[in-house]
């Protein structure tokens, strides 16, 4: 046999065994506060390790997450907004929904409070007090799960907000938070992207929380094999019961900031 068919040859057997091991890659669509948050960084890695896999995480805000899933770019999906998971669902682009964590929204604002908010009894008379004043509000601005909410709570106040006291970014958490504190203005955000930048990144303070209506569920869903026949939804599945199971549940539990949780499980 002639070099180069023996070197051909090699190259055959090469390609053909990097084929056969070529690491699988599940995309996963998740929220900016989930990034913003460091979580991921603790919680992808052993998955990826028990199951020979590349994790690629696509961070946008919920609206754009579920919007990839029914697109079929994605292979599972990670957000918050519990009337757009239902939606996604009930419209045959997702299966087998399941919680995940939980956290809740808070309103934050300079420490010298200019709206007053601090003396407010509910969110709506909370966003009324700044809306009144008209001191600067930064919002998501991007149909994400928190922008969802703030909508909700601008609704409740029977405020449409305009004018220049009133911004909206179209960025994630971590972006509208850096800029809410440039500006010194008020802005609403989860508490586990602001339990992660509040020693370091913003001096904004938190001057309403607490009220029922703030509660913040994620969902994990995987995108319909039906729909798009090319996602990988065995591996989803994995995925899913991985992070609602006992393992990926304790990590979450147990991942903390500066001595902050910020997630809570339901297991």
């Amino acid at each position: 046999m002639s070099i180069f068919r023996i070197l051909l040859s090699v190259l055959l057997m090469l390609s053909l065994a990097g084929t056969s091991f070529a690491t699988e890659r599940l995309r996963l669509s998740t929220t900016t506060s989930t990034e913003n948050s460091g979580l991921l960084k603790v919680l992808v890695p052993p998955f990826e390790k028990n199951n020979d896999c590349r994790v690629d995480v696509i961070s946008v805000g919920t609206g754009k997450a579920l919007k990839l899933g029914e697109a079929g770019d994605v292979d599972v999906v990670l957000v918050h907004a519990r009337t757009l998971e239902d939606k996604f669902v009930a419209d045959g682009f997702g299966v087998n929904r399941k919680d995940v964590m939980y956290n809740d929204f808070v309103i934050l604002g300079p420490v010298a409070d200019p709206a007053g908010v601090k003396g407010s009894k509910t969110t709506s008379e909370a966003f009324s007090r700044i809306a009144g004043k008209k001191i600067s509000f930064v919002s998501r601005g991007d149909e994400s799960g928190t922008h969802q909410k703030e909508k909700e709570i601008w609704q409740a106040a029977g405020v449409t907000p305009t004018g220049s006291w009133y911004m909206e970014a179209g960025q994630g958490m971590g972006e509208v938070l850096i800029m809410a504190t440039e500006k010194e203005a008020y802005t609403m955000s989860d508490r586990g992207t602001y339990n992660a930048f509040k020693k370091s990144k913003t001096d904004l303070v938190i001057v309403f929380e607490g009220e029922e209506g703030l509660f913040n569920p994620y969902g994990v869903i995987a995108v319909n094999p039906q729909k798009h026949p090319h996602v990988k939804y065995d591996l989803a599945m994995k995925f899913i019961n991985y992070i609602t199971g006992p393992e990926g549940q304790k990590i979450i539990a147990e991942f903390k900031v500066d001595g902050d949780p910020l997630f809570f499980t339901y297991k």
